[in-house]
């Protein structure tokens, strides 16, 4: 299996060999001033660009503002702080800095040599259950997208109660601003700042694609079905975002109870006023809340610790968010723009089941059938089987769903299941975990492998990375020297899988059990 990898990556190396090309400036002119940036291996990179004013004082909780304009070159070699937060220990993309609450910052990576002035444009989104991440860990480095031809952005969005809190006295204040969901604002406010700005670092603006994993890909989902951010890409890419409104995060409404029973985000603003002490509801409280310290609102809140009722997550606001993306997707009201979509063959799930009978019983008359799905070896190994069973609700069944919506809309979708697990940890792996797939994707599989990297990883990294560059440049992720990925049909339901050999392209073995998952799916509200 190494060697046909290796051969992929071989065929990959002269397939993406560069051509004529012009020699590109490190210092470049914005809308707010001039940038100095730093060149290293062909790639000029620009680091720690302020992309809207520190939210900080009275506008913690505010839409974001305008970036202050400099005079003359500011520095660009060196990340901004990531956004403030509490670091989840054992996080596979450790911060590179520490977080803060003035973090609104961007970054750039191009080629320092192109072939043309109007270089296709990948915006990334990170993940971490919107209470963590950052754009500074080196599994992010853009610098592979850059080689191949991309100008690469990265960018830090609020997280956690910065990024989603609701309130009465918020809601009064700045009446016509939406409220809220931040996090979300951040990412419009980027989506605008690439379209003013990329075209000086070389990027065309009329042809963006944004990609995110998990949060990420949720974001993504936001994005496509926010009135607010229409027009504003041109393609998109979901790493293991979920996609059904019955996921990880319930829809909740800024000032009404759920469908579901779903607390408001305000009442849950107000729990969490009174947890510091805050117990009116004028804008007396808002300015006490907004002199907490920054430490005092993120109250210990992690991915290890995020499920408290003093913390709402996303919310449809009527304004950023008007509905949950599912019900848009269906509807065909989503953005129409060309697709990628997939989930990893052990995503992420977990059960609370005690039993092989409490896992499948959701299924009724056909939980046998579930059963032989899922578990065919007739294990019983209940706590197993029910995760995978979960990981398939969360996130797998979901990216199914997507694929079909786009392709109902009209627009090619292509989907995929990233089941290589590095030689290092197929001991301790029996499928590729939730996240897996960004050193791979971003062909940085040396920064979060080091020595016990192997020749097919890097294989798979390069092979990977181009089906990605490739979908950014044209709408379809095939190129040459590439296996063929064909556009995903229903009636077909291939898909690519990323698999320990080489990328393959098949008809989805799990078709049943995602056919059973989805007959348990209720119509969204």
């Amino acid at each position: 299996m190494t060697r046909r990898l290796i051969s992929l990556a071989l065929t990959l190396a002269v397939a993406l060999g560069t051509g004529s090309a012009f020699a590109a400036s490190s210092t470049v002119k914005i809308d707010t001033g001039r940038l100095k940036g730093s060149v290293a291996e062909g790639v000029i990179a620009f680091k720690g660009i302020p992309y809207a004013a520190p939210p900080v004082g009275e506008l913690r909780w505010r839409a974001p503002q305008p970036a202050k304009a400099w005079s003359g070159v500011r520095a660009a070699s060196a990340f901004g702080g990531d956004c403030m937060q509490l670091p989840f220990p054992g996080d596979a993309a450790p911060l590179g800095v520490t977080p803060a609450e003035d973090c609104l910052y961007a970054n750039v990576w191009a080629p320092a040599q192109a072939a043309s002035k109007k270089l296709p444009v990948m915006i990334w989104i990170y993940g971490g259950g919107f209470v963590n991440g950052g754009s500074s860990p080196a599994v992010y480095d853009g610098s592979q997208f850059a080689k191949l031809g991309v100008v690469f952005v990265s960018f830090n969005y609020r997280l956690g109660r910065f990024g989603f809190f609701a309130h009465p006295a918020l809601t009064k204040e700045n009446a016509v601003e939406p409220h809220g969901n931040y996090a979300y604002m951040d990412q419009i406010a980027v989506l605008k700042w690439v379209q003013r700005n990329v075209a000086a670092f070389g990027g065309d603006p009329a042809n963006v694609t944004l990609f995110g994993e998990s949060a990420g890909g949720m974001s993504v989902q936001a994005m496509m079905t926010s009135p607010l951010a229409q027009g504003l890409f041109h393609k998109a890419i979901i790493e293991s975002g979920g996609g059904r409104s019955g996921g990880i995060m319930p829809p909740r409404y800024l000032d009404r109870r759920g469908p579901t029973g779903a607390a408001s985000a305000e009442s849950i603003g107000v729990a969490f006023a009174k947890s510091v002490k805050v117990t009116s509801e004028d804008a007396a409280a808002l300015a006490e809340l907004r002199k907490l310290p920054a430490n005092a609102v993120v109250a210990g809140l992690n991915m290890a610790t995020m499920m408290v009722p003093t913390y709402s997550g996303p919310m449809i606001d009527g304004k950023v968010i008007i509905e949950p993306a599912d019900v848009a997707f269906a509807g065909g009201r989503a953005a129409k723009v060309p697709l990628m979509v997939g989930a990893n063959s052990a995503d992420i799930g977990f059960t609370m089941a005690r039993s092989m009978d409490e896992v499948f019983k959701p299924f009724g008359e056909a939980s046998e059938k579930a059963k032989a799905a899922w578990d065919p070896e007739k294990t019983g190994n209940f706590r197993e089987v029910g995760t995978a069973l979960v990981a398939d609700q969360f996130m797998v069944e979901p990216a199914r769903f997507l694929a079909r919506a786009i392709t109902a809309a009209g627009k090619p979708a292509f989907e995929y299941r990233f089941s290589y697990v590095a030689e290092s940890m197929r001991k301790e792996w029996k499928g590729a975990p939730h996240a897996t797939e960004i050193p791979f994707v971003f062909d940085t599989v040396e920064a979060r492998y080091e020595k016990s990297l192997t020749p097919a990883d890097k294989a798979m990294a390069k092979a990977t990375n181009a089906y990605w560059v490739n979908f950014a440049k044209t709408g379809n992720p095939n190129g040459s020297g590439l296996p063929d990925w064909p556009v995903y049909s229903p009636a077909t339901d291939i898909l690519m899988d990323f698999h320990a050999s080489a990328p393959l392209a098949y008809a989805d073995p799990w078709k049943f059990r995602l056919d059973l998952v989805e007959s348990l799916i209720k119509p969204a509200q």
